[in-house]
């Protein structure tokens, strides 16, 4: 997922510091993750977003409940209010697939 502020919108809200904390506090809460990384941009491009994170289910039927866990709920709720996001649902093909 990449989010990118809305305008007028940045670090400075805390909002942004909650949705972050929210988001980074996710794989405590929710046992379908396997492996999650989150972070804030580090780049000065303007086309850049502000924040990204990959997370990592052992399969579909898991994301489908991740994405209904209430802890994932709230960080929706919590960024819907402050960013704009893009999300792309794929599936990693392991050597032995190919």
């Amino acid at each position: 997922m990449l989010f990118k502020f809305k305008d007028g919108l940045d670090w400075s809200d805390p909002r942004a510091a909650e949705a972050e904390s929210v988001t980074r506090q996710h794989p405590r809460h929710i046992p379908e993750i396997v492996h999650w990384q989150c972070g804030r941009n580090v780049s000065g491009r303007p086309i850049a977003h502000d924040f990204a994170l990959v997370g990592d289910f052992t399969d579909r039927q898991a994301v489908d409940r991740y994405l209904t866990h209430p802890d994932h709920v709230r960080g929706v709720e919590l960024w819907r209010a402050i960013a704009d996001w893009s999300v792309v649902d794929f599936e990693v093909l392991l050597k032995s697939d190919t």
